[in-house]
């Protein structure tokens, strides 16, 4: 078991090093020809096509798993790092990603724990991620531009009370649009949790915004 895993370790590492990602994520925001899912599939799980259908993943995906991963991290220089190493673990694992399965979902839940495990290297010993909410509403307010949209900043710091886990699919449902059923099958909570955080969560932010407009 130890073998195994320091040979997986080497792998992503090589591909740290030899894979050139960064080509892929300059180049996934210019792609512009769409490639069908059921195509994507067949080229990733071809060996013959495997690269040029990474390619056409990042060139599709990368864009929405960024602001996915910058949604939960906040930083653009931490959201590209999770990128990465996202893109990493997707390429790494498509030999396990079931052809039946929804492209979207896979690459969702994949995203998400890269995001989760970056919070969790920010956090002291038995500290909760749920802490880091002030530490991320300063690196919100410092990348942001004095003149920008002031009621999108609130709406942003009125996200980050929420707990993590809740933020995280408030997200998905309120940006993404993703249906309660997809959420469910990212995060492993069931779909009555998530309605009725969802509705919780919703009256926080209103609360917040309702409370910071009227001083």
């Amino acid at each position: 078991m130890a073998v195994k895993l320091n040979e997986k370790k080497k792998n992503e590492e090589t591909l740290r090093q030899d894979f050139n990602l960064c080509r892929f994520l300059s180049s996934y925001r210019r792609m512009a020809i769409k490639t069908d899912d059921s195509t994507l599939k067949q080229m990733l799980h071809n060996p013959l096509q495997r690269e040029e259908g990474f390619k056409a993943l990042m060139s599709q995906y990368g864009q929405m798993l960024y602001w996915h991963i910058r949604r939960i991290v906040v930083g653009h220089c931490d959201a590209e790092d999770v990128l990465q190493e996202t893109c990493i673990k997707v390429f790494s694992r498509i030999d396990t990603f079931r052809g039946d399965g929804s492209l979207t979902i896979w690459l969702y839940r994949i995203a998400t724990n890269e995001a989760l495990q970056h919070l969790r290297r920010q956090t002291h010993l038995f500290q909760s991620v749920d802490s880091l909410g002030e530490a991320l509403a300063g690196k919100l307010q410092a990348e942001n531009p004095l003149d920008g949209n002031e009621l999108e900043m609130l709406f942003q710091a009125a996200l980050l009370t929420l707990p993590t886990q809740q933020r995280i699919a408030f997200n998905m449902r309120y940006y993404d649009e993703l249906s309660y059923e997809e959420i469910a099958r990212i995060t492993g909570k069931n779909v009555a949790s998530l309605k009725t955080n969802y509705h919780y969560a919703t009256q926080k932010v209103k609360d917040y915004i309702r409370e910071h407009t009227a001083r």
